[in-house]
Formats: C-alpha cells, sequence, structure tokens
C-alpha cells in the first residue's frame, strides 16, 4: 500500500502543480473573458475526449500485462503533457498535447484497480479512502507550489510539474512492484475494452445498477466545479495563481483529514451507503453555497463545511470493487474512470457555457455562481438515485448491506 501510495502522490503533485497556472496560461491567448471561458472549455474537453476512450483500454492492458507498466505509459504521457504546454505557443498546441496525454493518462483508475489487487473486500473502502488521503497530499502541496511558482513565471509550473512526471517514472520503473497476480491476468479484447461496453458491463455488476447514475451525475458535478473553479474565483473575486493555489490546498487539506484519518471511524458508525447519502447531502447544500459566497473568506469557511463530501468517492468505489472479480478490477476501474472521463468531456461544455453567459456580470454578483447552482442540482439527482437504488436493494435482501 506504501508503494502505490507513494507514486500516487508525486503524480497529484505534478498535476496539482498546474491546476492554478493552465485557465490563466490559456487566457494569455485570447482578448476577454468570455473567450477566456470558451477556450479552456476547450482545452479542458480536449483532454477528457481521449481519456473517455483510453481509459477502458488502458484498464484492460492493466488485466493483461500488470498494472506497473500501464502507470509508466501514464506518467509518461503526462511529461510529454507538462513540457509541450510549457513552451506551447499557439492554442492549437495546447489542444493537441491534451489529447495525447489524456490518451496515455488513467493513472487513477489503474491506482484504485493496484488497491483492489492487494485488499481483501472488507478492506476496501478504508484503502481506497487512504489512497483518496494520498490523492489529497497532492492536491495540498500541487497547488500551492504551482501558485507560488506561476507568480514568478506562469510555464515555469508546467517545467517543474514535467520534472516531477518523470521521477515518477523512474520510482514505477526502478522501484514500484507489480501488484497484479499472474493467474488473475486475461486476454485484452478490443471489443471489451470499447467505453461504451465496459459502461454496459458496469451497469451489470450484481448490485451496481443505478450507481453508475450516481457515479456519473455527482462525477459531472465535481468535473464542472473542478473546471469552473479557477475561472469563477476569478472573475468573481479577482483571484489570481496564488489565491487560487491556497484556495486548493485547503481542499487538500480536508481531502487528507477525511479521507485518511475520518473515513475509518466514520466506517465503523456508518455503512458504505449511508456515507454515500450523507455526503451527497453536504455537496448539495456546499455548491449551493459556494455559488452565493460574496466574500472570498467564505469559500474557505464551506470547504470545512462539505467533510462528509470527501468521503462519497471511496465509498462508492468500495461497494463497486466489492461486486467485480479478481480478474476483471482494471477494466471495472477502467470503466469507472471512463465514465467520469465522459463527463469530463462534458464538463468543460457546460462550465464554460455557463460562465461565458455570466462573464460580463460585475464582480461579486451572485448569478456568477451559476456553475455551482447547476453542480447542485445534479448533485440532488445523484442523492435521489443513490436513495432509491440503496431503498429497494435493502427491500430485496435485509442482509446485503452487513455482507458488503
Amino acid at each position: 500500500m506504501g508503494f502505490i501510495m507513494v507514486a500516487v502522490l508525486i503524480d497529484m503533485i505534478s498535476i496539482g502543480l498546474i491546476i492554478p497556472v493552465l485557465p490563466p496560461l490559456v487566457g494569455t491567448f485570447t482578448s476577454n473573458q468570455a473567450d477566456h471561458a470558451f477556450w479552456y472549455g476547450a482545452v479542458a474537453l480536449a483532454f477528457g475526449i481521449a481519456n473517455f476512450f483510453g481509459s477502458p483500454i488502458l484498464g484492460a492492458l492493466s488485466d493483461r500485462f500488470g498494472r506497473r507498466p500501464v502507470m509508466l505509459i501514464g506518467f509518461s504521457g503526462l511529461a510529454l503533457s507538462f513540457f509541450v504546454t510549457a513552451m506551447a505557443t499557439a492554442l492549437w498546441m495546447l489542444i493537441t498535447v491534451r489529447l495525447v496525454s489524456g490518451a496515455m493518462q488513467a493513472n487513477a483508475s489503474v491506482a484504485n484497480a493496484y488497491v483492489a489487487d492487494i485488499s481483501a473486500p472488507e478492506e476496501r473502502a478504508k484503502r481506497f479512502g487512504m489512497l483518496g488521503a494520498a490523492f489529497g497530499m497532492g492536491f495540498i502541496l500541487g497547488p500551492v507550489m504551482g501558485g507560488i511558482l506561476g507568480d514568478i513565471n506562469l510555464h515555469l509550473p508546467f517545467f517543474v510539474a514535467g520534472t516531477m512526471a518523470l521521477i515518477n517514472w523512474c520510482y514505477g520503473y526502478f522501484v514500484l512492484p507489480e501488484s497484479l497476480k499472474p493467474e488473475h491476468r486475461r486476454a485484452f479484447e478490443w471489443r471489451k475494452a470499447n467505453p461504451l461496453a465496459a459502461l454496459k458491463k458496469l451497469g451489470m455488476l450484481k448490485g451496481v445498477g443505478p450507481l453508475v447514475l450516481v457515479i456519473g451525475l455527482s462525477g459531472l458535478a465535481q468535473m464542472v466545479l473542478q473546471t469552473s473553479w479557477v475561472l469563477y474565483t476569478s472573475f468573481k473575486f479577482g483571484w489570481g495563481p496564488k489565491e487560487n493555489g491556497w484556495s486548493m490546498f485547503a481542499v487538500g487539506v480536508m481531502s487528507v483529514l477525511v479521507q485518511g484519518f475520518l473515513l475509518p471511524k466514520l466506517l465503523k458508525v456508518f455503512s458504505p451507503q449511508r456515507l454515500v447519502i450523507l455526503g451527497l447531502s453536504s455537496s448539495v447544500l456546499t455548491n449551493l453555497v459556494w455559488g452565493a459566497a460574496t466574500e472570498g473568506w467564505m469559500m474557505y469557511a464551506i470547504i470545512g463545511f462539505n467533510a462528509l463530501g470527501f468521503a462519497v468517492s471511496a465509498a462508492i468505489q468500495s461497494l463497486i470493487s466489492n461486486a467485480a472479480d479478481p480478474k476483471t478490477q482494471g477494466e471495472t476501474m477502467g470503466a469507472v474512470s471512463s465514465l467520469n472521463s465522459m463527463m469530463a468531456v462534458m464538463a468543460p461544455v457546460v462550465g464554460a457555457t455557463l460562465l461565458g453567459l455570466v462573464s460580463h456580470m460585475p464582480r461579486g454578483d451572485w448569478r456568477i455562481g451559476a456553475p455551482f447552482y447547476f453542480c447542485a442540482a445534479l448533485q440532488a439527482l445523484s442523492l435521489f438515485f443513490a436513495w432509491r437504488h440503496f431503498t429497494r436493494t435493502r427491500a430485496i435482501s435485509p442482509t446485503a448491506s452487513a455482507s458488503v
């Protein structure tokens, strides 16, 4: 577990480095806020499209050849993306390199499959939480470093991120052990690796069903929030890379506290199903208040309010992982990643469109929070489908929750 957490931590620091500076970098190629929102959406869309098609393929390849070589491909794709982005002189270069890196990057899904390989079913919720804490720690360190470096030069964080991706490749090649035993590997089939087939199979897993809708809707909400955050705070509060870096630092701290320390205690009190319901309820309220915030300090206060919202992902992943057999963990986690990538395709279009519609509003106007109100509506739908699914599951089998 320690090996994969180190790999994920380095990976997320390198990704976190560029979050506060990619939107301002796109802005250097545009002339107004509406164009800025549109082209940033296009850059994010390119990554999402490529990742949607690439994730199930890489997930299935990890079931055939092991997790380690596929993660090495991901580290290579990140390094290429960061270095080319740092040297980009036109928008088309940014879009092209995001297409390439999106196709090669499925580290999150492969890392989840890695954890499933080395964990007993009853340990998975806790260990997915530990992995989530490593993701969160990357978001503590990465955005702050990116914000500080971006204040010096917008291109500097991309060179540092590319270097860290290369360091992670070396760590993966020389240190990271393989987790998938030979007897659990299976042949690669293109027919099963296409994203639509992977999603269909995911929905057919026993006990999963409507959870696919929950993952999709809440994933879309998260992606819209992520792609809108920097531009939203820039339009509404006048924040720059440094301020956005510190706000993401706060998000990372809360993620680590919840998933790394509080989640094991929460799982002793609540079932994974109950945590999903409570976390989604918290997320609905959080997004509404974020959108209505009138001062920058309010964003920090609301981050602390949404503690249970950070437990949703680990709880759902444990339910889905336990429904899959050992030979298809990579394919299953790849399908989940592909579903999230499908939402990542839609999120920039939605987020950029909503921000473009309100970009002319005066600073501090409540209407600039349109993307967050949309996220609240999506989380409310997720909450409804999750509640209905868990209620029906309990009605069919009173012991289902205990067995999970």
